[in-house]
């Protein structure tokens, strides 16, 4: 799942993103809505089914960003995901119980090879307003941000064994779903269904990146305000790296890095590295 990344968003964001033309709903009977003439997209979860959208194109590298207005209330249960898939990128919200927070879950497979999951709470209530969550992928490293400010960094350290994806090309998913089996306190919190249907809005879809199968074809369709390489060789700077540890020591609440009861033997050899 290339679930969603980083130049100045809000120069990114003036690209006029259009749901008609970059995506197409895939499943959901009904339950995913274009609107406002392909400004908006809407994905709903009842007791029945889920649903969601995939972009039309697959990409090899490149920045995704998606503003997102998650399932407000008690949404125990539910999983909103933006991903592409195995190679995966993944970005996912796991439902709360009213009053509590969503987790944002992030992992990266490469390879089929997965397991390096690392989860967040976020510092502003993200069912009351949009906010634009992306992703960075270029063959260096990938790098997950929330408004822009840096939340985690996944680097390229195939030079010690590590899989990295960068050979396989992606779509981007996005999906609504019940996961109570596990996304909300490991399973213990159900779908409360008498809140159905829960609803998930989507703006802003937009992609800078390199279309599979279009050679050199790279770059976003209004490019003119921005550098349309940057993503290629995107890296934190200084502001970027204090952003990265501010909310890392804040906001983490899992990193696969730091659980010495799930890797005995000790923790993955990337873990040792520069987290930058």
């Amino acid at each position: 799942m290339l679930l969603l990344s980083i130049f100045s968003a809000s120069l990114l964001l003036t690209a006029s993103a259009d749901f008609y033309r970059d995506a197409e709903i895939t499943w959901g009977d009904g339950r995913a809505k274009i609107l406002e003439g392909g400004r908006a997209l809407t994905l709903s979860l009842d007791q029945y089914s889920g649903s969601g959208f995939q972009s039309k194109n697959e990409y090899l590298f490149g920045r995704f960003d998606l503003q997102l207005k998650l399932v407000p209330g008690n949404s125990a249960g539910t999983l909103s995901s933006q991903g592409a898939g195995h190679d995966e990128i993944d970005f996912e919200f796991l439902g709360n119980s009213s009053g509590e927070p969503y987790t944002v879950h992030t992992n990266v497979y490469a390879q089929g090879k997965g397991d390096k999951e690392q989860q967040f709470h976020l510092w502003f209530d993200p069912t009351s307003a949009f906010h634009t969550y992306s992703i960075v992928w270029n063959p260096q490293r990938i790098i997950f941000m929330v408004d822009n400010i840096p939340i985690r960094v996944y680097n390229n350290q195939e030079s010690i064994g590590t899989p990295f994806p960068k050979s396989q090309p992606m779509r981007v998913y996005c999906s609504l779903w019940n996961a109570d089996d596990w996304a909300t306190q490991g399973g213990r919190v159900k779908t409360d269904w008498t809140k159905a249907p829960f609803v998930a809005s989507y703006r802003n879809f937009n992609i800078n990146g390199c279309v599979a199968g279009s050679g050199s074809s790279c770059g976003s369709k209004s490019a003119d305000s921005f550098n349309t390489e940057a993503w290629k060789t995107q890296e934190l700077d200084a502001n970027g790296r204090n952003r990265l540890r501010w909310v890392q020591q804040k906001h983490m609440v899992y990193n696969y890095c730091s659980d010495s009861n799930r890797f005995p033997q000790g923790v993955p050899a990337e873990c040792k590295r520069s987290r930058f």
